[in-house]
C-alpha cells in the first residue's frame, strides 16, 4: 500500500468526527441559517489567514534533503496567497461587516487548531503539517461544492458570497493529485506516522470548529 492510501485508510474513523458535524448536514440539506454560514466563514477566515505563514515556516524548517518538498511548499504558498480576503469578501456579500470580522477574535476551537499547526511545525517536525493539509484540502474537495449549493438554495445568496467554497471544491482536484504524489515520496515510517497522527488530530480539531459554529 502506498503512503497516501495508508493515510486515507488510517484516518477514516477520525474523519467521521468531522463529517458528522451538524453544520455540514445543515448545509447539505438546505437547513442552514445566514448566521451559521457567516459563522463558518468567520472561523474559516481565522484559520485560513494562517495558511501562508504556516507554509513559510514549514519551508524554512525542512532539511536540505527535502528540497523537493520545499519546492512544493513554494507552489502551495503561491496558490494560497490572499485566500483569506476572498472569505472576507464573501462575508460582505452576505451583508455583514467584513472589517469587523477581520478585527474579531477566533473562537476557542479555531484557536486551538491553529495553535496545533504552529506547534507541530515549530516544536515537533514541519512534515507533520501535511496532515493538516490532507484534512483541509480533502474536506473541501469532498463537500465544498455540494455545501455551497445547499447554502445558496436555502438562503438565496448571490454567487459572490461563495468564492471561497467554490474555489475549493471539485475544481481543486489537481491539488489532491499533487498532494498524493508528494506523500507517496515520503518513505520513512516515522515521518509517515507523524503525518497520520497530525491528520487524526486535525480531523478532531476541525470537527470541533464546525460543531462550535452551531453552538455559539
Amino acid at each position: 500500500m502506498n503512503f497516501f492510501d495508508r493515510l486515507k485508510a488510517e484516518t477514516e474513523s477520525a474523519r467521521q468526527h468531522l463529517y458528522t458535524a451538524p453544520l455540514i448536514h445543515k448545509a447539505l440539506t438546505q437547513d442552514i441559517t445566514l448566521e451559521e454560514y457567516v459563522g463558518f466563514l468567520t472561523q474559516a477566515y481565522h484559520h485560513v489567514k494562517h495558511t501562508t505563514p504556516m507554509l513559510m515556516a514549514v519551508g524554512a524548517r525542512l532539511p536540505e534533503e527535502k528540497e523537493w518538498l520545499r519546492n512544493a511548499v513554494a507552489e502551495y504558498i503561491e496558490e494560497e496567497l490572499g485566500h483569506q480576503e476572498w472569505i472576507l469578501n464573501d462575508i460582505a456579500a452576505c451583508g455583514f461587516d467584513k472589517e469587523a470580522v477581520r478585527r474579531s477574535q477566533p473562537i476557542l476551537e479555531t484557536e486551538l487548531m491553529v495553535a496545533f499547526g504552529y506547534d507541530t511545525i515549530n516544536r515537533v517536525n514541519p512534515l507533520g503539517f501535511f496532515g493538516m493539509v490532507h484534512v483541509l484540502e480533502g474536506t473541501s474537495i469532498a463537500t465544498a461544492d455540494a455545501a455551497a449549493d445547499g447554502v445558496q438554495k436555502a438562503l438565496g445568496l448571490p454567487n459572490t458570497a461563495f468564492s471561497y467554497l467554490r474555489s475549493h471544491g471539485s475544481l481543486d482536484q489537481e491539488h489532491v493529485k499533487f498532494f498524493e504524489g508528494l506523500m507517496n515520496k515520503i518513505d520513512d515510517k516515522k515521518e509517515q506516522d507523524l503525518i497520520i497522527h497530525c491528520a487524526k488530530m486535525v480531523y478532531r480539531l476541525y470537527g470541533d470548529v464546525f460543531r462550535s459554529v452551531t453552538n455559539h
